[in-house]
């Protein structure tokens, strides 16, 4: 369809546990988004979150009481507390942070309801399940009370997206009360498939065969399976992220996607010219700084810097295969680089190593190892850690005579952690190369992040991000299969993985990184500037057209109820 002939929406609202609230990937979706939304909508584009922050101070809302504040003494009449303001990112759009406590003491009336409606099954829901329906309800209760109070009368076209399972009660809320608004749920994952996977239970070979409903009575997956299924049948437009996921959508939801919306990335982010290379120097200098103080090793300037990060998920986001590759790679005897590993994957943090912490405050060069030189943090319950339980099976302790030093940083890098005090994107600029052997990865933002900031990565065939890279990026490499793969030389290098080749998967990192050990100067600098170039053409200024899609798909079916309707 032309641009010319898309309905253009004149109002968006958008609600996620992740507005306001930074604790996972679609944080930096919303987040780095929204500069470009406002570009056609500007203060028509309003972010709905949860507010957890009553009676402290949110780094990342400044609340504004004067914003819309009549409707927010009308909602409060309504029984909705709101605080309005603007969220602390580029471009710094309007926001909504909603109190949802005090639909607790109705949730199961909440809950009848939404069975009676759709058929959204609610009994077995625990843990978190109770907590994201309360505020999906709430946030569906905001878009009705302003949408009556401003918008109603007039001919704006308007639209609400709500993003995973945890804001699906909401989305079905708006689409049976305010029927001329025009709904979108965006499934990331699927909570079902991320469960599947995550159980050492093989995905892809066997997706077709698969009963989602099914499974999610196995896996004890009910409710959240319930709302994200029920959700994506009854929105106006359905969506996510990948292919892959799409694939896995049709098969455990029984609904394709409507749109594949693919994540993307601003390069305000990313410094530049001189700024860059001080940058660089600034976290190659901290992170072996670091490095030394806990092993007692010196490292010159030749350290190679590689890193993992992302959720702790050990299966699912490739850690286990990371660890097995840093193994097998201590063993070649063609490396003659030393390599300091990171995996920085947030944990249960105790707390930041206090003989560590010492040894950072003294301008001195150390050598003798600390004890449990593979960690930066205190951990709670360590002997039932899987990457130092994994360590331990390696016999890794980071001895002198190891070409691989692998350091676990357990801790959420906000710039507060206790042991770098730098952010994550501050430290992302030292790597030399960035290693993301997902198995369930339905998009990939940490490999797009580390390719936006001139980072080659190694990732797989089976995240989004390596089925993008791969159809933009197709080098001389051949998978097993014929199939042509971006190469590291392309900036990403995309490995084949299946259900069942780890093996080769930790055989070919070990490759790979021995190929980019021996590159010279000029051909990493060119891997480098191809990892930019890559990451350019993944900028929001060119996937956002996919929104607008989505956003037209789903006003012409809200102008449709709405000419049966009146």
């Amino acid at each position: 369809m032309m641009d010319s002939e898309r309905i253009i929406p004149t109002f968006v609202f958008e609600s996620s546990w992740e507005v306001c609230n930074k604790v996972g990937g679609i944080y930096t979706v919303l987040s780095t988004r929204a500069k470009t939304l406002q570009e056609t909508l500007g203060d028509h584009l309003v972010f709905i979150g949860p507010d957890f922050w009553k009676g402290r101070e949110n780094p990342l809302f400044e609340e504004d009481k004067t914003m819309w504040a009549k409707w927010v003494k009308k909602a409060e009449r309504e029984g909705i507390s709101v605080r309005t303001g603007r969220w602390n990112i580029p471009g710094k759009p309007c926001v909504v942070l909603v109190d949802f406590t005090p639909y607790f003491v109705a949730k199961d009336q909440i809950y009848g309801q939404a069975w009676a409606d759709f058929g959204v099954e609610s009994l077995h829901g625990y843990g978190d399940y109770d907590e994201a329906s309360m505020f999906s309800f709430a946030a569906g209760r905001v878009v009705e009370s302003y949408y009556n109070y401003f918008l109603s009368k007039g001919k704006e076209r308007v639209v609400y997206q709500a993003h995973e399972w945890m804001t699906g009660l909401g989305a079905l809320y708006v689409r049976k009360h305010v029927p001329a608004v025009a709904t979108v749920f965006t499934t990331h994952a699927t909570s079902i498939g991320r469960s599947i996977a995550g159980n050492e239970k093989p995905l892809y070979d066997y997706l077709y065969a698969y009963n989602g409903i099914q499974m999610a009575q196995e896996l004890n997956m009910e409710a959240k399976h319930s709302i994200e299924r029920q959700t994506a049948h009854n929105v106006d437009c359905f969506t996510t992220v990948s292919d892959v996921t799409d694939r896995e959508c049709e098969e455990l939801l029984d609904k394709r996607c409507d749109a594949v919306l693919m994540n993307g990335f601003e390069s305000d982010f990313v410094p530049t010219g001189t700024k860059f290379a001080t940058s660089r120097k600034k976290a190659r200098q901290a992170l072996l700084r670091v490095a030394n103080a806990l092993t007692g090793t010196t490292f010159g300037d030749d350290t190679l810097i590689v890193a993992t990060s992302g959720r702790y998920e050990f299966k699912n986001k490739g850690i286990d295969v990371f660890l097995e590759a840093m193994h097998r790679l201590d063993w070649q005897e063609e490396l003659h680089r030393p390599i300091v590993a990171f995996v920085e994957v947030p944990g249960w943090v105790a707390g930041p190593r206090h003989d560590l912490q010492e040894r950072l405050a003294k301008e001195e060069n150390y050598d003798t190892p600390l004890s449990m030189p593979m960690i930066t943090h205190q951990i709670n319950e360590e002997q039932n850690d899987k990457v130092l339980n994994t360590l331990r099976w390696f016999n890794k302790s980071n001895r002198q005579e190891e070409k691989v030093k692998v350091i676990f940083v357990p801790c959420y890098l906000d710039g507060n952690d206790g042991i770098f005090n730098m952010s994550y994107y501050d430290l992302l600029i030292g790597n030399d190369l960035s290693i993301y052997p997902s198995y369930y990865e339905p998009w990939g933002y940490t490999p797009l992040e580390s390719i936006a900031f001139h980072v080659p990565c190694i990732t797989t065939s089976l995240s989004g991000f390596g089925m993008w890279a791969n159809k933009i990026k197709s080098g001389a490499a051949k998978s097993e299969n014929g199939e042509m793969y971006s190469t590291l030389k392309d900036g990403a290098k995309v490995i084949h993985r299946t259900d069942y080749n780890y093996s080769e998967v930790a055989d070919n990192i070990v490759r790979a990184v021995l190929e980019y050990a021996l590159w010279d100067k000029k051909t990493v600098d060119a891997a480098r500037k191809n990892a930019a170039a890559l990451a350019e053409k993944a900028l929001w200024k060119h996937f956002i057209q996919y929104y607008f899609e989505a956003y037209d798909i789903a006003l012409r079916k809200a102008e449709l109820r709405k000419e049966r309707l009146f």
